[in-house]
């Protein structure tokens, strides 16, 4: 049963076996797979039978069994609806950072039939109210430090029962256990993250998790069907509100298993789960990846580059999905090889350029290779990928499991020869049904070509002869210079590979002249000196084009990141649409 407006024009949901072409396979990862005709809250079920014992989840010293996760999710699926009266198809908020209880709530909803609504832990008040009045949510699992945007909207939106966590109350009972490992690890545990309840009156309408979990109500069937409802993930895209993309078992579950069979992942992975759970990369690769394989997931609440390599080392971990600025940091950090790496074997990343003194560290050093992927929020993450025998640095990689892509002319949306610059567009079961009640936003996003219904990604890229597709930049971030089109992901990936240059953004200028111009804001290494601007200026007219080369560059200490440890590219553009001339930048 799918609620909104489910597009028309949907006619074609691949289910089934899906294939790849031959030659992108090879080492055990097969052609084709069946897509499982089951839901995300029965690869729980699953894993609970498999492995009742075996940790899930590993938090600063405490390990959650896959019996203890189960039992949890469906005690608060039975209160959402015996006494918040969540019914089938009702969606329900995740208000969080990273945390086990994230985890149950995820599931906890989907064993209530429901919807789940990750929401952004950065959000202010305006902005979550936005979600739940555009979602309709009727309920909310939230972190106790985040209340203050959400207990305003209880009563006075669709929202009317809180289940209130502190993530403290997931760490060991003894406290000595958690502040050791932390202390022989190297690294602390935030004191946010060690903070429990303390007991204190809540706000109306709102339960402290261990009240709900004490009710031990049991929950109804799990009745779901493959073809249900059963997430809305909000994306802000480039203009207006964010929008919330229709994603059901089947397409959320088409992108997790063949994924894992793309990476060959198994039930003894261990899976870093840092990236925000809130967005897809998260979501994907540190909860539902790993449940559906039965592997572990070993948790942090947040970025921190010691914990991450002192938890990669102590649990073993083999797989890390990571955005590459977070990939600069941890292997920048001073003294890391005190910590022993050699279980990871599977780095994956992508949404930004890598530079090349960091790729070339991890295979030197460390014998690793990040294999770059491409997805979006509204492909539910796995959409194009580099195979893992033969990735290819600065590309996408090629279409996976059941995916058409093709470039075309952004005008006239006709398919464009290899080699040419154009949209991204692509088919394939993991695309999303459509945005949540925004039928004006389908028709701009969705068109029919050979019989099928391809979703128009806003993405630049070209493809080559052998089937990569290559990045070239967002379709609205182009940099438009005395009508020159520059795109800022090709300029930013030369600054790259400036001795001096830690991380580049590229960005649009106001100019009297040329209409705009190429700003550079960058990030010197650690071990830089002293750089001066006219030299780099200087050094980026021997290096490229006159056109594209950036005519203001500003140094920076760090560039300012997403949730999601991407480079936020929108707020640099929109600091420099506000700035009058002649303010921070520096210019010839």
């Amino acid at each position: 049963m799918i609620e909104g407006n489910t597009p028309a024009e949907i006619v074609d949901r691949p289910a089934g076996a899906l294939a790849v072409e031959r030659r992108f396979v090879q080492g055990g990862v097969p052609e084709r797979f069946y897509t499982p005709e089951t839901t995300l809250f029965e690869n729980l079920e699953i894993g609970a039978r498999r492995f009742p014992e075996k940790a899930a989840i590993h938090f600063y010293g405490r390990a959650i069994s896959y019996a203890e996760l189960l039992d949890e999710a469906q005690r608060l699926a039975g209160y959402l609806q015996h006494v918040c009266g969540v019914a089938r198809g009702d969606r329900v908020l995740v208000f969080s950072q990273n945390s086990p209880q994230f985890i149950a709530a995820y599931f906890a909803i989907l064993c209530a039939n429901a919807v789940v609504v990750p929401v952004n832990a950065m959000l202010l008040e305006d902005e979550v109210r936005h979600i739940v009045e555009d979602s309709g949510a009727v309920a909310a699992f939230a972190a106790s430090e985040l209340l203050g945007p959400v207990a305003p909207l209880v009563g006075t939106t669709p929202l009317r029962h809180v289940v209130v966590h502190s993530y403290g109350d997931a760490l060991p009972d003894d406290e000595t256990s958690e502040t050791s490992e932390a202390a022989d690890a190297g690294f602390e545990i935030p004191d946010w993250v060690k903070r429990r309840s303390d007991g204190a009156a809540l706000p109306p309408g709102m339960t402290r998790w261990s009240e709900a979990l004490a009710r031990s109500q049991a929950p109804r069937p799990h009745h779901s069907a493959p073809d249900d409802l059963c997430m809305l993930p909000y994306t802000s895209g480039t203009t207006g509100k964010p929008k919330a993309c229709m994603h059901t078992h089947r397409t959320v579950m088409v992108s997790v298993a063949g994924s894992q069979l793309w990476r060959r992942s198994h039930a003894e992975s261990a899976f870093l789960a840092v990236a925000p759970m809130f967005h897809l990369l998260g979501l994907q690769n540190g909860i539902n990846g790993p449940i559906y394989m039965g592997g572990t997931i070993v948790l942090l609440p947040r970025w921190d580059r010691r914990a991450a390599a002192a938890m990669i080392a102590r649990h073993r971990v083999t797989f890390w999905a990571a955005p590459p600025p977070m990939l600069v940091e941890f292997f920048a950090q001073p003294g890391l090889d005190a910590y022993d790496l050699g279980s990871l074997n599977v780095v994956v990343g992508g949404g930004a350029a890598m530079p090349e003194s960091t790729a070339r560290l991890m295979l030197e050093r460390y014998g690793l290779r990040l294999v770059e992927g491409y997805g979006l929020t509204e492909t539910a993450a796995f959409l194009i990928a580099n195979p893992l025998h033969a990735p290819r640095a600065g590309h996408l990689g090629v279409p996976t499991y059941g995916v058409e892509a093709r470039v075309v002319d952004p005008v006239s949306l006709e398919p464009l020869p290899e080699g040419e610059v154009g949209e991204i567009v692509v088919h394939g079961a993991q695309v999303m049904l459509g945005y949540w009640n925004k039928p004006e936003a389908d028709r701009e996003s969705f068109f029919a070509m050979d019989g099928k219904r391809f979703f128009r990604t806003g993405d630049l890229a070209s493809v080559d002869a052998n089937g990569y597709f290559r990045m070239r930049d967002r379709l609205k971030r182009m940099v438009n210079a005395s009508g020159y089109k520059v795109w800022p992901a090709e300029v930013e990936a030369t600054l790259h590979t400036h001795p001096a240059i830690l991380e580049a953004c590229v960005i649009a200028a106001r100019d009297p002249h040329r209409g705009e111009t190429v700003k550079a804001v960058v990030a010197l290494k650690p071990d830089a000196g002293e750089v001066a601007v006219d030299a780099l200026l200087a050094w980026c007219r021997a290096n490229m084009a006159n056109y594209k080369a950036p005519r203001i560059v500003e140094i920076v200490e760090k560039l300012p990141r997403s949730a999601t440890g991407k480079i936020a590219w929108r707020e640099l553009q929109e600091q420099e649409m506000k700035a009058s001339p002649g303010g921070t930048t520096q210019a010839t």
